[in-house]
């Protein structure tokens, strides 16, 4: 069978590939033709556009960048007829996503939508749109199931992915301190995004909020998208860089100081303290807060519903509100622990491994019974 797949951000390159992965164990003949990363390219997918090409981030970058987002949406489209594909597999990127989806329904081809768009944080009425184009939909946090049901659009809760990538990460945690010339300090991570937009300005403010703390050592996890030399503008020679060994690092990691995104979540299920940080374009943020309809940014206080690591947004996010949330994260112990307990309680909501085994028989169900 022939797959075509959308992911335009690391972490969708991330979950594509262990998807592919499964797939390629229930269809022997599968050809996979993608937009994605490295990790899907590394699977034997042929990668037509490589997401570090594809992502804006905030209402004012993707304004200003609509003539490189409409041109890529056409190219898509024109790819896809020519390609042919029996199923289209989308991985969350909504605003790309959503108009694919609706011109693979007009064009009879099957639509399997894997990792919902966060509808429920904001823009509610594309459920409408969902429900029209895509065949079927697989969701990775327990409440969509419930969201979706509000709408009379029944879809398969098939766990989180990131479980299973955690799970096989095996290197030896003398090996990786080795192989990085770390010294045997406690390491405080900072994990600063995977976009040069949001780098750029949540690591010179991370790096001199830790500069004080003399008793650990920082390391910074590069995203696999971004060259080191682009690192090397805001660093010192008191920090390292590792890069593609985000696991391996949070694996030994004392706390964290993560960037807004889907590392808060992996970050948490490694079970290490973190501070949730987020600093956008002034116009970007205010355009957000009025329309988005949840209570944190966090998907660690959303799943728990309840506030579980410190979230510094905008104004609250500086180097004297960093510096005083990780101290305490370093230095009180009944708060390291009743943050780790309720870690532990995050990993069982989110349904244990198995999610891209799980989606990999249902898509594959899916294209034969067509």
């Amino acid at each position: 069978m022939k797959y075509y797949i959308i992911a335009g951000e690391a972490s969708g390159d991330l979950h594509g590939s262990n998807l592919i992965g499964e797939m390629q164990k229930l269809d022997k003949d599968a050809n996979f033709r993608c937009w994605g990363g490295d990790l899907m390219l590394s699977k034997g997918a042929n990668i037509v556009k490589h997401y570090r090409d594809l992502a804006f981030m905030g209402f004012l970058e993707v304004v200003t960048n609509l003539r490189i987002i409409f041109k890529n949406i056409e190219f898509c489209k024109s790819d896809i007829i020519a390609y042919k594909p029996d199923l289209l597999i989308l991985i969350d990127y909504p605003g790309f996503n959503l108009r694919i989806a609706e011109f693979a329904h007009v064009n009879n081809i099957k639509v399997v939508y894997y990792i919902s768009p966060q509808i429920w944080a904001w823009k509610q009425s594309r459920v409408v749109k969902i429900r029209e184009n895509v065949d079927k939909m697989l969701v990775i946090l327990p409440f969509e199931k419930e969201f979706y049901n509000k709408f009379n659009y029944a879809v398969d809760f098939v766990g989180h992915p990131l479980l299973d990538a955690i799970g096989r990460n095996t290197e030896s945690d003398q090996f990786f301190r080795k192989n990085n010339s770390l010294n045997e300090k406690k390491i405080i991570a900072l994990l600063p995004g995977s976009r040069k937009q949001e780098i750029s300005v949540m690591l010179p403010l991370m790096l001199e909020a830790v500069s004080t703390f003399k008793d650990y050592q920082v390391v910074v996890a590069g995203a696999p998208s971004i060259q080191q030399s682009f690192y090397d503008q805001f660093m010192n020679r008191n920090e390292r860089l590792v890069q593609n060994q985000t696991y391996e690092l949070l694996k030994q990691t004392e706390a964290a100081l993560v960037t807004s995104g889907t590392a808060t979540l992996e970050t948490a299920l490694f079970e290490v303290p973190e501070v949730v940080c987020y600093k956008g374009n002034l116009f970007s943020y205010y355009i957000a807060k009025k329309l988005i309809k949840v209570k944190y940014i966090s998907l660690v206080n959303l799943i728990m519903d309840r506030l579980i690591v410190k979230e510094l947004i905008q104004k609250e996010l500086n180097i004297k509100s960093i510096r005083i949330e990780l101290s305490r994260l370093l230095e009180n112990q009944e708060y390291r622990k009743e943050m780790v307990t309720a870690f532990r309680s995050l990993k069982d909501k989110l349904g244990g491994q198995g999610a891209s085994k799980r989606a990999a028989a249902l898509i594959c169900s899916l294209v034969q019974s067509k």
